[in-house]
């Protein structure tokens, strides 16, 4: 590839990066608002990893999990908190 090219990619690639900073920024603060419920901010903490996960795979080729990995590690995650809940409801 010639140097034209590799800064042409990079400078994507830099972009792509402080679109997802402004992305992550935003949806950390919205986290913090009350009155939309449960499922706007469960949506907004799923949004929030999958930007962390683009941000891996924009700097770090071949770490980041796949979508349904991701995915799939979130609701593992997810059940053994509610789990978690439930036990401690249990013996309170």
């Amino acid at each position: 590839m010639k140097p034209e090219e590799l800064k042409a990619i990079e400078d994507q690639r830099q972009a792509l990066l402080d679109q997802l900073k402004t992305a992550e920024a935003a949806l950390r603060k919205n986290l913090h608002t009350h009155g939309f419920g449960y499922t706007a901010r469960a949506h907004m903490e799923r949004a929030l990893a999958h930007i962390l996960e683009a941000y891996i795979a924009l700097n770090e080729i071949n770490r980041a999990r796949t979508v349904q990995q991701l995915v799939s590690d979130l609701v593992r995650v997810q059940r053994v908190m509610d789990d978690a809940s439930r036990g401690q409801s249990q013996h309170i």
